[in-house]
């Protein structure tokens, strides 16, 4: 076994050499694709002082399971291994159905990248093929319609590379895999976390104060926050209370449930998807329609528009 010193040494040598300013990376330009035995990409070659990578300009897809923890403590481990595997095999399908490749699975995730002919609608049309399937298809085999699924999309720049070492044995299938570089990537995952979540909310002590209609006799109720209410009250020398407000008659303290996040729709794409697309398809149904929305979310390093919708195929609710 190589010694704690030994393996430092070896380590800074390798990062160094990786990291130097003669190491190169070279990138080619692609519209298909790429998998992991293409010969266009290679781990980095110390010695060479060299790696090839490359660089697509497409559309990137995630799609997950909601609450998969929460799914996991509720249902026998059989159960939640069985809806994992249906989920990913039924997700990689529609992925393949409009021409999607799957490259990368990790747990529920999975990531589908398309090539660049037409990707927009491709990826559109993959999102609401696998919504119809987590909600139509997938769900139907839970009672409490409890599985559900969400989509980001964006699109962009991503470098392919491959990293670590080659490796021979029972080990060496960890290190085929490609690696995703980007923003896109890194985006639509956000957008995915984000999807399909439910409303939050808290309860406020509110106090609920009735007004004298000023046409009526009516009274009139509302809710205010009670720092508001403390404002516009004081107190006499005598110890009452009067009101700011000539018409105020009465209150009392309540509570009130206060929307902290909206609920969010399965499908997320940023604003270059949903233009993209727009500009290849205006006459596609969901296009003009309008069923995919601008909502507000806060997405982390990205500051754009970001469009919603539960769009499914009628074919899989009828």
């Amino acid at each position: 076994m190589t010694t704690l010193p030994d393996l430092r040494v070896e380590l800074s040598d390798e990062v160094g050499t990786i990291l130097a300013k003669d190491f190169a990376v070279t990138a080619t330009t692609t519209k298909v694709v790429p998998h992991s035995s293409d010969g266009a990409i290679t781990f980095p070659n110390l010695d060479a002082k060299a790696q090839a990578c490359k660089l697509i300009d497409t559309c990137v897809l995630y799609i997950d399971i909601r609450r998969s923890t929460e799914l996991s403590i509720t249902h026998k481990p059989q159960t939640v291994a069985k809806l994992y595997s249906a989920f990913v095999r039924a997700m990689t399908k529609c992925a393949r159905h409009y021409g999607g490749h799957v490259r990368g699975i990790i747990g529920d995730r999975v990531m589908v990248i398309f090539d660049c002919d037409d990707c927009f609608r491709k990826a559109v049309d993959c999102a609401i093929l696998m919504n119809s399937t987590a909600q139509y298809v997938i769900n139907k085999h839970f009672t409490r319609n409890e599985v559900k699924c969400g989509i980001g999309i964006d699109t962009g720049k991503m470098l392919v590379t491959k990293t670590g070492f080659r490796r021979r044995g029972v080990e060496q299938h960890n290190y085929k895999n490609l690696v995703w570089l980007g923003r896109p990537a890194n985006v639509a995952s956000k957008l995915t976390d984000i999807a399909n979540k439910s409303s939050e909310g808290i309860e406020c002590d509110k106090v609920r104060v009735a007004y004298k209609s000023a046409f009526s006799t009516d009274w009139y109720w509302v809710n205010v926050w009670p720092s508001q209410f403390a404002q516009d009250v004081s107190r006499t020398l005598l110890g009452s209370m009067t009101h700011s407000n000539p018409n105020y008659r009465s209150h009392f303290m309540t509570t009130e449930y206060v929307e902290t996040r909206a609920a969010t729709k399965p499908i997320l794409m940023t604003e270059p998807v949903y233009r993209g697309l727009k500009a290849a398809h205006p006459n596609v149904d969901y296009v003009k329609a309008g069923w995919f929305a601008k909502i507000v979310v806060e997405v982390p390093g990205y500051t754009g528009a970001v469009y919603g919708g539960d769009v499914t195929f009628t074919a899989f609710s009828k």
